[in-house]
């Protein structure tokens, strides 16, 4: 069966001045075109070609030599290239661009946006995109506890945290408490798995290994107080909120570092403050 939405290998069962026909071999009764523009040199009857099927303009399968950068079910980041009444239209390496419709959009995209989306067939047999990626992520990744992976945040829930794509197919976590900083759907991220749970699933945190992550964190205390003068207006006792708002780490985090810097001798702890030396 010639399947819309795949990369698969075809006989040429005709040969026309405008293009050959295709078919899964000779004698079957489907068959689509492949454009005289897109026919190698030299092709004949009887050679097989590997084609990617899509729809043209006038709702006829078609086929291309041109390498797609999705096909059906895989998820990918693809460039916005026009915003139109029924949707944003995306670069996925054809002629003709993709509809990623406003219903399956998670926020409004703009023109020169990178989204991720996966590639789906919908109900009137056309192939379209949507930012609702869950559904076709994975669980069976292959890293393991402390393993650092790419993603691409494609959810954020205030309640659970924000929902990586681990190389765009694997599902992933950032727990809400490993999330310091401002994240937004879209963002890029590189993160370290810190749990592979029981069903396959990944929790992630951007931040590296304690004993790694120390030294920056010290750093980070170190600018503060330069900026304000050699002096934070709190010590180490404050509440988690304000060691969050300030520096965008955990309260734990935050007492590794200045227990750094007062074992260094660079800091002293008042019953108010913490002073640069």
């Amino acid at each position: 069966m010639i399947e819309l939405g795949k990369v698969q290998e075809l006989e040429v069962v005709r040969l026309k001045e405008f293009g050959v026909y295709l078919s899964e071999e000779a004698g079957s009764s489907q068959s689509v075109l492949l454009p005289k523009k897109q026919v190698p040199p030299g092709t004949k009857a009887g050679d097989r070609l590997s084609v990617f099927i899509y729809k043209d303009s006038e709702d006829r399968l078609i086929a291309t030599t041109g390498i797609p950068k999705l096909q059906v079910g895989e998820c990918g980041v693809l460039e916005v290239k026009d915003v139109s009444r029924i949707g944003a239209f995306l670069d996925m390496g054809l002629e003709k661009d993709l509809l990623l419709p406003f219903k399956e959009q998670s926020h409004p995209v703009k023109k020169g946006e990178r989204c991720l989306v996966a590639l789906y067939v919908d109900k009137s047999r056309r192939l379209a995109a949507t930012m609702r990626v869950y559904s076709h992520m994975s669980s069976e990744s292959p890293y393991h506890q402390d393993d650092l992976v790419h993603g691409w945040i494609y959810e954020i829930n205030e309640n659970l945290g924000a929902f990586v794509a681990v190389d765009y197919r694997y599902y992933g976590l950032i727990p809400k408490k490993e999330l310091f900083g401002e994240y937004r759907e879209g963002d890029e991220v590189e993160c370290r798995v810190i749990k592979v749970r029981e069903d396959g699933k990944l929790d992630l945190t951007p931040r590296k290994k304690a004993h790694l992550q120390m030294n920056e964190d010290a750093e980070l205390v170190l600018q503060a107080l330069d900026r304000l003068g050699g002096v934070l207006p709190f010590n180490d006792k404050a509440s988690p909120e304000t060691i969050r708002k300030e520096f965008q780490m955990s309260k734990n985090a935050f007492k590794r570092a200045v227990g750094r810097l007062l074992k260094e001798g660079r800091i002293r702890i008042t019953e108010t403050t913490i002073e640069r030396l």
